[in-house]
């Protein structure tokens, strides 16, 4: 775990259901020193007991997610007021099995062909991507049923400065009506290649890096 990691954390054995957010500043052999954590759901900073039991998480350079379990030590007083959490022994992080991918919300240009010519090909945007499938804006005029099937195509913008070409085989699988907003359509992948799908989850990884940065920012 390096500086700069962000870190989620979580009350064990409490009522409270409150997430925090916090990036890890500086390190010893015993101690993470991290800056005041932010609740998400308030956006509120937190100065969280000395003695607080916690769930910690975070996203590793292999793009998997970790655990384990710390309690804060104290305060300290760097450049900015912090707070630090105990270390734990290797053998204690543990790697989080992942049940679902990660979900971001994000707009990529799509394009939508029918696979059996039931419909014309029409062009829209994502609301949000994962490596199991998708949601996009239905445009305008465009009729869209549950249980078509279609080939979609779209253009991922990496942060290496490539752009990955994915195109993937689906079936929509429910139509959501928002209130004020356009109809959208979620999409479940049903014939995409390894190759493809890694380049999506990585994307998804991509996007929540710069999203909670711009959060803690």
């Amino acid at each position: 775990m390096n500086i700069g990691t962000l870190l989620t954390l979580e009350y064990i054995k409490s009522e409270k259901k409150e997430k925090y957010k916090c990036k890890v500043i500086e390190k010893s052999d015993t101690l993470l020193i991290i800056d005041y954590p932010i609740n998400i759901a308030t956006k509120k900073t937190t100065v969280l007991r000395k003695g607080t039991q916690l769930e910690v998480s975070y996203v590793g350079e292999d793009n998997s997610v970790y655990s384990f379990t710390s309690i804060i030590k104290g305060k300290h007083k760097l450049n900015v007021p912090a707070l630090s959490l105990e270390i734990p022994e290797k053998h204690d992080i543990s790697r989080v099995q992942r049940r679902q991918y990660v979900r971001v919300d994000t707009a990529v240009d799509l394009a939508v062909h029918s696979l059996d010519q039931s419909f014309p090909s029409f062009s829209t945007v994502t609301t949000d991507v994962s490596g199991g499938g998708l949601s996009f804006i239905i445009p305008n005029g465009v009729k869209v049923n549950e249980n078509m099937k279609a080939s979609v195509w779209m253009v991922l913008p990496m942060n290496s400065g490539e752009y990955q070409y994915i195109c993937v085989e689906g079936e929509v699988v429910r139509l959501i009506d928002h209130t004020n907003t356009a109809q959208t359509a979620s999409l479940k992948f049903n014939a995409i290649t390894k190759q493809s799908q890694q380049n999506i989850i990585r994307y998804c990884f991509e996007v929540q890096r710069e999203q909670r940065q711009k959060e803690l920012d």
